[in-house]
């Protein structure tokens, strides 16, 4: 530090510019600190090493699988691989970008449990209470927050129930079938659970699709608003929003879901209900959400330990699901929270391996389940720095 402030101030005498305040002088030592800092972690991480390896992984799952996405993978907060590959619209071949925005599917219920546990860190609600306090003709009985987050209710299935009743895809009484709509449904048949409360996991996308219901009951603004306001804007997740098909159109960047064989996805039943799906971002934001949570931005450490505790236990092993998040504990502190999604021709896979704080996030619109194998990509990232430049060879 006092060779460098002795630089600085001999820079200063043997020129012209007028001198810089001892303010200045401190922010110019600490910038070459964190820089030489930074340097010091991604060698220690082998960041090139890794990363050409893993260009040799993406570059054959899309020449030779098809893989049509974005891929970001990072440790210990660095980025070490970022690349798109393919089309936003693989029939008018406009390419991919880095900032190309996904619809998540269901990794999305990632931030839809984040805001029903920033409103229960808020005192705003309980876990423990009860559908009917926020859904006063809920026609079931004794299921609370808790069961809906952790896929724990017994609820059927709202795709198979409600499609009967709609005239065609997304309507119903004449008006888009979104969320309110399958409540209307959903207390008007009462299609029969399939468990009672609590008995079993069994995961059902109605869970999280009521969730959206309550957010607003609570908050008084719609889903998309307070998902904007509370979590999107003050993690910087410039490029995400909810699905609002009266606005999806005005956002930039928008990509559109293909099937395996590339022709593009049409409107399908349910594509308007949000909160188990209905998220749009990009890797980099997906990547801004996977770091608060590393930090008390958003959510403090104490609700952040709760939603990566796996409350589904009557059957033992070591996968098992928090509030949002699908895990993989082992027992020996090499915990695994993740989660995919498929939907409309988008696959993402959104996978955190928490003790060398290790992230995979892809993003894909050609529907391949390719992005969910990682078992290429896993062994990169376990390697040691020499173990990494020995497999490069020259």
């Amino acid at each position: 530090m006092f060779v460098a402030l002795l630089l600085v101030l001999f820079c200063n005498n043997c020129t012209n510019t007028s001198a810089k305040s001892p303010q200045q002088i401190s922010i110019a030592i600490t910038d070459t600190q964190n820089t030489d800092s930074i340097n010091k972690l991604r060698k220690e991480i082998n960041v090139v090493g890794k990363a050409k390896l893993l260009d040799v992984v993406f570059n054959e799952e899309a020449k030779l699988k098809g893989f049509n996405g974005v891929v970001l993978i990072a440790q210990r907060g660095q980025v070490i691989y970022e690349k798109a590959f393919g089309y936003s619209n693989i029939k008018t071949k406009d390419s991919l970008r880095l900032n190309s925005v996904f619809q998540l599917s269901s990794s999305s219920k990632t931030l839809t449990a984040a805001a029903i546990m920033l409103l229960e860190q808020q005192g705003k609600l309980k876990l423990t209470d009860s559908i009917q306090q926020y859904i006063p003709n809920f026609p079931y009985h004794h299921i609370n927050i808790k069961m809906l987050l952790t896929h724990r209710s017994g609820l059927s299935y709202y795709v198979y129930d409600c499609e009967p009743y709609c005239q065609k895809p997304n309507l119903y009484n004449g008006s888009t079938f979104n969320n309110k709509a399958m409540l209307d449904i959903l207390i008007a048949k009462k299609p029969k659970i399939y468990y009672l409360p609590n008995k079993k996991f069994e995961y059902c996308n109605t869970n999280y699709a009521l969730l959206p219901l309550i957010i607003e009951k609570v908050t008084g603004m719609s889903f998309e608003e307070y998902m904007l306001k509370y979590i999107f804007q003050p993690l910087g997740m410039n490029n995400t929003w909810v699905h609002n098909p009266q606005t999806d159109s005005l956002h930039k960047n928008v990509t559109v879901g293909h099937n395996g064989s590339g022709s593009l996805e049409k409107t399908v039943f349910a594509d308007d209900v949000v909160g188990d799906k209905g998220i749009y971002s990009t890797v980099e934001d997906m990547f801004k959400w996977d770091q608060s949570l590393y930090s008390e931005k958003l959510l403090n450490k104490e609700t952040i330990e709760e939603s990566f505790v796996g409350y589904s236990n009557e059957h033992k092993g070591k996968r098992n699901y928090g509030y949002g998040w699908r895990m993989i504990d082992n027992g020996n502190s090499n915990k695994v929270v993740y989660h995919n999604g498929w939907w409309h021709g988008y696959n993402s896979e959104f996978f955190r391996r928490l003790n060398d704080q290790t992230t995979i996030i892809i993003l894909s619109n050609r529907d391949n389940r390719m992005a969910y194998q990682i078992k290429d990509v896993l062994p990169i990232l376990n390697t040691t720095s020499e173990a990494v430049d020995e497999g490069m060879g020259d």
